[in-house]
């Protein structure tokens, strides 16, 4: 069984949560980092996994492209869609849903939101303006829900 990863990642959360999942999955697991254009042919995989992080209620362009541009081949797969965000479970739920077809979810054996991460470090002027302005901190913060990574990975075994 081959699984294959695709990712985007504005600030290292989204590759963070593909790595560790990538260590939950059986069989030979690639990951691929869409933004760098390294995506390999998903005709020599079994599983997809699609997986971005959200702003402002919008998933990565390249993502969002990957997916229309995949859609009849990805329906021939067993998928699984994810998002990362700092925003409440509940919401994110909700986001997932909205950045990713219906055509897709459907299709999707396994649906997760798997938390997110706020590094100052990692972001610019006024991406930090507008965190210290909406969280009212200016401390790095990681909510990384790791429980929903296992049972992601666990769906995506069976």
């Amino acid at each position: 069984m081959k699984t294959l990863i695709v990712y985007g990642s504005k600030h290292g959360c989204v590759e963070k949560c593909s790595k560790d999942l990538k260590n939950k999955l059986h069989g030979e697991v690639v990951i691929a980092d869409i933004k760098k254009g390294n995506v390999p042919d998903i005709n020599l995989f079994d599983n997809i996994i699609i997986g971005g992080s959200v702003y402002v209620g919008k998933i990565q362009k390249e993502i969002t492209k990957f997916c229309s541009q995949n859609i009849n081949k990805l329906k021939e797969k067993k998928i699984g869609l994810f998002i990362c965000g700092m925003i409440d479970e509940e919401k994110g739920k909700e986001e997932l849903n909205n950045v990713f077809t219906e055509e897709l979810l459907s299709n999707a054996v396994a649906k997760g939101y798997f938390g997110g991460e706020v590094i100052f470090s990692k972001m610019n002027f006024f991406e930090r303006f507008i965190i210290k302005k909406l969280c009212k901190t200016d401390k790095d913060m990681s909510n990384i829900l790791y429980e929903n990574i296992n049972k992601f990975a666990q769906m995506m075994n069976d």
